[in-house]
């Protein structure tokens, strides 16, 4: 099968629709790491007695996979030993938890600063490893500088996000530079009996999953129907994996999802039909079969098919002008959900982070 990369644009966010009538204004992010701030909001609390060393870390410039390879190494234990919930972003300032698998009769003198750009600052004991996606959201505060918007236009927007939400899209971070984990997830699947690491199979299969949800939710988002109720979607609570499928849509179904109780979910492509029905599943279908390297390969892999919401509700989203051209973004999101998704939605910004990174 023949790849037309030019398909799959380094910019995959760049062509997807508003939800909201595009950015009313522009701004640069991410000028340094401590303009990004995100602080992980944990399932569980360590108990403090177990083989697990739970590590609250702060992380300032460093990605989570480059710090969990250095406790390890510090601890002297192998990579699969160390676990976090979540992947943070590298040019911010973050904090997380990380576990390690050591034995309580294990002599380990971790150092506070185990590495360049982290400090650890709580260590304690747990019986269970931290598993991937145990968290329940993430704390924001982000700053924007040189921002040039109508001050009146901006609150508004901020205030339909507020109570309306905006499109859980997966952000450029999922895809990552130039969009080379979908580029990635392609040659995997045009050679599959190249070996590659366990690591970048699943930020391949993410990235190639993601990039069909997105494609979903565009047409969702076109319609106008990303946060409507349609017979045959499946539902899922929120703050909840769990859905339902709806062949009745009434009026008490319809006042829930005003309500953000439930929202519509798209389709995490894989082995099987989708999980939606009548007129949903069909456009599920005939959009990612627009796919096929994508779709054929997921198939392959045997993934179960899932589903994500098709809309973010943030928590206690405020603003606050620090200057005339510098606000300040204070906001929780659910686990999953993207903050440069939700900041698409206001301003057109300049990632000066990535052309940090990238430099």
């Amino acid at each position: 099968m023949s790849i037309d990369l030019v398909r799959y644009p380094e910019a995959p966010l760049a062509g997807l629709p508003y939800a909201w009538g595009g950015p009313v204004g522009s701004g640069w992010l991410r000028v340094a790491p401590e303009d990004f701030q995100v602080e992980e909001l944990g399932l569980v609390e360590p108990c403090g007695a177990g083989e697990h060393l739970w590590l609250w870390v702060e992380k300032r410039g460093a990605n989570s996979d480059w710090v969990a390879g250095q406790l390890a190494q510090a601890a002297g234990v192998g990579s699969d030993a160390v676990s976090y919930a979540g992947r943070k972003d590298r040019h911010a300032l973050t904090w997380q938890w990380f576990s390690l698998h050591l034995p309580t009769d294990t002599a380990v003198d971790l150092p506070e600063v185990p590495c360049e750009g982290a400090r650890i600052l709580r260590r304690v004991r747990h019986g269970q490893k931290l598993r991937t996606g145990a968290l329940l959201g993430n704390r924001f505060t982000l700053t924007l500088r040189a921002v040039q918007a109508d001050h009146q236009a901006l609150a508004q927007r901020i205030e339909a996000l507020n109570v309306h939400g905006y499109p859980n899209w997966f952000g450029e971070q999922r895809f990552g530079h130039a969009n080379g984990n979908v580029h990635g997830a392609l040659a995997m699947f045009a050679e599959p009996k190249v070996r590659i690491s366990r690591n970048l199979r699943s930020l391949y299969l993410s990235a190639a999953r993601a990039w069909i949800f997105n494609q979903v939710l565009a047409a969702r988002v076109e319609a106008g129907t990303w946060c409507e109720a349609r017979v045959g979607d499946c539902f899922n609570l929120d703050g909840s994996d769990n859905h339902t499928l709806a062949l009745v849509v009434d009026d008490a179904l319809r006042e829930r999802l005003r309500r953000g109780a439930i929202h519509t979910t798209g389709p995490l492509w894989g082995t099987g039909r989708p999980q939606s029905a009548r007129a949903v599943v069909q456009e599920e279908l005939s959009i990612a079969a627009a796919w096929p390297e994508l779709r054929e390969g997921l198939e392959r892999m045997g993934l179960r098919p899932e589903r994500r919401a098709q809309r973010v509700l943030p928590r206690e989203l405020q603003a606050q002008w620090l200057d005339a051209q510098t606000l300040r973004l204070d906001f929780v999101l659910p686990a999953g959900a993207f903050a440069t998704s939700l900041l698409r939605e206001l301003l057109e910004l300049e990632d000066r982070g990535s052309v940090a990174t990238s430099a």
